[in-house]
């Protein structure tokens, strides 16, 4: 059985917010557009180039809901990156924490944690 959150996540976000994650956060620029197919998603920047791409795996039964991202590019590639997440039909927000680490259990960012924010674009 699909998880309803696979479904209403695919799409394309616009990143409207982040904090956390240092500030060598080449994610956190301004245009910052992530697209997500299936279980993929990809991230790029104003003008289109890709700065990451990867998988990942919702569990929407967990309170809060969590989320694995695994990048396969970057700094982190190969690594999984445990987060939570929360979604509605037009934001999504999430607050993941450095590979290794254990899961974020609020959503705001702590040490070792970056939390975004998008909305449908």
């Amino acid at each position: 059985m699909s998880d309803p959150d696979l479904d209403a996540i695919q799409g394309i976000w616009k990143q409207v917010a982040v904090s956390g994650g240092g500030d060598d956060d080449e994610f956190g620029g301004p245009g910052i557009q992530a697209i997500v197919s299936g279980n993929r998603f990809h991230v790029g920047a104003q003008g289109g180039a890709l700065l990451l791409e990867g998988s990942f795996k919702l569990d929407s039964s967990k309170q809060p809901k969590q989320i694995d991202w695994t990048d396969d590019i970057g700094t982190d590639a190969g690594k999984t990156l445990p987060a939570i997440y929360m979604l509605d039909a037009d934001r999504f927000v999430f607050v993941a924490a450095d590979p290794g680490a254990p899961r974020p259990t609020a959503f705001r960012a702590g040490p070792g944690q970056v939390m975004r924010s998008f909305v449908r674009a």
